[in-house]
């Protein structure tokens, strides 16, 4: 079985496309060659700026010949429909054979598909691959017609075995495939033939070309990081700038430069972007001082001066770079100190959101709902709402315009330079977190009271003018905000009755727009009037004719609900559905979570998590399986007794009229676990709560083994469904155990 080898070389691939692009050769290719009857053993493809490689092993020497039956019309069909099954077989009418059938005699067709040799089958699916290959951007140069993302030179196509080489016959826009390829460009430009991936790969080394990027990778690190240890230093790990940098060499060589002593006081995450986005550069720190003092720059050959002169050009070109950051830092540092007032005022000209306002209205609203969570969370409410209007100041900031992805970092420096408090100061960070699902969540009280604010905000704003996730598409990342509530508040313990909180904030939201569309009509509310001012502003808009439209949005419903409310109701909905993914990921049950949610107080994420959680302990359990289906029992019964009789059986169960020992334990049971169940529930004790209602488990058991609750007596039948009920009432105020399956 031969060995293929395929090599696209071309100009420079973006570093960014290589992997993907390899991955698609290797897929395009393999699945044509199977498709074509063409099996192989095992494939691998690599990438290097000017080269895409695929090497295929064992692949079959030519396709296997394969005869098809096909079915045709009947014997005595038409002439006419007879020839279309001819044409569409390829076989001549003599070719047919007439086999007797249940539905009487029947033409029947045998198609012979002659195998063919690898090298034709491969030319086909390469020349379809090259055509059709999956660029994100591509181009086309001279005067053919081939689109690649950058001109395409030559195409190494060969098929080998122990009896020698072939060359595959294929040619794509006067490229004509061969044997031969190129080393790396300035060191060994020449060509050079192969007779298979071994030599391939051994004869780019020579050629100083590396072909797997995971080698230049590690070649890369490995040099980098002891150089650095050789000083006493150490790199910064960045595995995303390691891929790219693997991406951007064929032969990688390490050095390692000097930062200008005058931008080392520059706060070190401002060196490591500026490096990183500019010039590809690793951060190289002192373990002693934190601080960034060299970097590490990899060239793509070597030179006779050991890279001196490339250094000393890198060097030139950082410190150019620096100066600007630092000219950024000073400038920013001025007015963070004068009390950011100039940064504060610049955001009542930056847009939030067109229907929600600028980036100061935003602040305002955060800052007040922030000071009311504060007592929540154990943060102080002046603090909490200094925080949150200085929170988002470096969005002015001539360093964060630069590197955006800076943004709350900067702030953290900027107010601690002007003297405010390390809450405050952290704040400024923390409060964009969680980001998702593996980001830290904050815990410093004033953190979390920000972050809750400007999350829950968000939600509330854009649930107002109905810019809610659809299918997948979340331009808003609001999905992300909910997890982040909810992360926020079970990872802090936070306790908030969020049903009436969002109840208010929609209220509040559709009071800012149209006070965005009025100015002058409105003043200020105060957060307690909130709930009693809205119903006047929807008055308000109804007098607009130009609010027509949003009038229809708001008008109350047929249940006469006000929309706001159903709203709040859907935002908390939307809510629980983010907590379901993230308890679903700790193993718990989304069918304990639904039993939970139907519960009384399910607005407080919290204390709606240790429910569920004690339920699913005691799901998991063998007594508590048994008990659901103990419960389930009773409660179809019961349902079924009260839909055929009319009545409801919902009180009167009397030990007296009990027959059995099983029914008079029973109901010593019922007592027993409600007497411990009832003062649980109103401590927030699940788990004892819980453990209660699990020990009803055998009494329940037991019970329906020893008698038939439908008795011919009907004073016994009544009781007994009544004890139904009492089973039914005490499990279920536990949890809605009717939601749990099985």
């Amino acid at each position: 079985m031969p060995d293929l080898l395929i090599e696209l070389f071309s100009e420079e691939i973006p570093a960014r496309m290589q992997r993907h692009a390899a991955q698609d050769l290797q897929k395009l290719v393999a699945d044509g060659l199977v498709e074509a009857g063409l099996t192989y053993a095992s494939a691998a493809a690599f990438s290097t700026p000017r080269r895409l490689t695929l090497t295929l092993e064992g692949v079959l020497a030519a396709s296997p010949t394969t005869v098809e039956e096909r079915k045709g019309p009947k014997a005595d069909a038409p002439d006419k429909a007879i020839e279309g099954f001819l044409r569409g077989a390829g076989v001549t009418r003599e070719a047919l054979e007439t086999r007797d059938t249940p539905k009487g005699p029947v033409l029947f067709a045998k198609i012979t598909k002659e195998g063919r040799p690898a090298a034709q089958i491969v030319a086909e699916v390469l020349e379809k691959t090259i055509r059709n290959f999956p660029w994100p951007k591509s181009m086309r140069w001279g005067t053919g017609t081939l689109r690649w993302v950058r001109p395409l030179h030559s195409i190494l196509c060969i098929l080998s075995d122990e009896a020698g080489t072939q060359v595959v016959p294929l040619s794509v826009d006067l490229i004509t495939a061969g044997d031969s390829t190129q080393g790396h460009r300035f060191m060994a430009p020449d060509r050079f033939s192969v007779t298979g991936f071994d030599d391939y790969t051994a004869k780019l080394k020579r050629a100083f070309v590396v072909l797997d990027p995971a080698e230049r990778a590690d070649m890369i690190w490995h040099d980098a990081t002891n150089q650095a240890f050789a000083n006493g230093l150490e790199v910064v790990e960045d595995a995303g700038l390691l891929a790219e940098v693997a991406g951007l060499v064929e032969w990688p060589v390490v050095l390692m430069g000097r930062i200008d002593e005058a931008f080392l006081d520059l706060p070190p995450e401002v060196l490591q972007t500026s490096m990183k986005e500019h010039q590809k550069f690793f951060s190289v720190r002192n373990p002693k001082t934190g601080r960034i003092e060299r970097f590490v720059t990899v060239a793509n050959r070597d030179t006779a001066d050991n890279g001196a002169t490339i250094l000393a050009g890198n060097e030139k070109v950082l410190s150019a770079r620096l100066a600007d950051a630092k000219f950024f830092w000073d400038n920013d540092l001025r007015v963070a100190k004068a009390g950011m007032g100039e940064w504060l005022k610049a955001l009542e000209n930056v847009t939030f959101h067109n229907k929600l306002g600028t980036q100061a209205e935003l602040v305002d609203r955060v800052a007040a709902l922030a000071r009311e969570m504060a007592p929540m969370v154990g943060a102080d409410p002046d603090e909490a709402e200094e925080a949150a209007r200085l929170a988002k100041a470096d969005l002015s900031s001539e360093m964060v315009y630069e590197f955006p992805e800076l943004q709350g970092l900067m702030g953290r420096y900027y107010l601690k330079a002007a003297g405010k408090s390390d809450a405050i100061a952290a704040a400024a960070q923390e409060h964009y977190a969680p980001l998702g699902p593996s980001d830290a969540v904050p815990t410093a009280p004033v953190s979390v009271a920000v972050a809750l604010a400007e999350k829950i905000d968000k939600l509330t704003g854009f649930w107002a003018i109905d810019e809610k996730p659809t299918g997948s598409k979340d331009p808003f990342a609001l999905r992300r905000a909910a997890l982040g509530v909810v992360r926020l508040a079970l990872g802090n313990g936070v306790r908030i009755d969020l049903e009436r909180l969002l109840k208010l904030l929609v209220a509040e939201q559709l009071i800012g727009i149209a006070r965005i569309k009025f100015e002058d009509e409105f003043e200020p509310v105060p957060i307690e009037e909130r709930g009693r001012y809205y119903q006047g502003v929807l008055e308000f808009w109804r007098a607009l004719e130009e609010f027509e439209s949003l009038e229809t949005k708001l008008r109350t419903s047929p249940d006469d609900e006000p929309l706001i409310i159903q709203g709040a109701r859907s935002l908390l909905t939307f809510l629980h559905d983010r907590l379901k993914v993230y308890l679903r990921d700790q193993g718990i049950r989304h069918d304990v979570i639904d039993a939970c949610i139907a519960m009384p107080g399910n607005d407080d994420l919290t204390l709606l998590v240790k429910r569920a959680k004690a339920l699913s302990d005691v799901v998991g359990t063998e007594d508590g399986e048994n008990l659901i289906q103990g419960f389930k029992r009773a409660n179809n019964i019961l349902t079924q007794a009260q839909e055929a009789d009319g009545v409801e059986y919902s009180y009167g169960a009397d030990i007296k009229f009990a027959e059995t020992d099983e029914e008079r334990a029973l109901f010593e049971a019922l007592d027993t676990a409600e007497a411990i169940i009832t003062p649980a529930m109103k401590s927030e004790d699940f788990a004892t709560a819980m453990s209660a209602m699990a020990t009803l488990r055998a009494p329940i058991d037991a019970f329906f083994e020893a008698v038939q609750v439908n008795s011919d007596n009907p004073t016994v039948r009544r009781n007994r469904l009544n004890l139904l009920s009492r089973i039914t009432q005490i499990c279920l105020s536990v949890a809605d155990l009717t939601r749990i399956e099985g």
